[in-house]
């Protein structure tokens, strides 16, 4: 089985667009691969004003890929330390996204495509 989330703009689902900013979406929308099924949960972490980070909530919901427009260094870490594959550079809707991920087409992210605007910079 392999869980695929999608960072969402809304609750739209597949047909929602992918969101700009890894840990301040509204929403996850989450792909099942092997029951074909689709689960739209709301962004509970503390960059949503609620608890944990987001990688170590989708850690904990036993998701295996991320597909995302960009994030940062922090979060790559994060996810990847916690055997979440991620790819970066999607747009469009979910549902593309998960397209394009089934085909092959998305390649995994590392430290170094981390999203410059969202880094955390060290002003020494």
């Amino acid at each position: 089985m392999t869980k695929v989330c999608v960072p969402t703009a809304a609750h739209g689902g597949l047909d929602d667009l992918v969101g700009e900013h890894f840990g301040r979406v509204p929403t996850y929308t989450i792909y099942d691969s092997e029951t074909d099924t689709v689960e739209i949960i709301d962004n509970t972490s503390e960059h949503a004003g609620g608890r944990g980070l987001p990688g170590e909530i989708l850690s904990a919901l036993g998701i295996d890929v991320l597909l995302c427009s960009g994030l940062g260094r922090r979060a790559i870490g994060i996810l990847t330390g916690n055997g979440i594959e991620v790819c970066v550079g999607v747009n469009g809707t979910a549902g593309e996204a998960i397209e394009a991920w089934k085909k092959g087409n998305l390649p995994k992210a590392s430290e170094g495509d981390a999203c410059e605007k969202h880094a955390f910079h060290d002003h020494h």
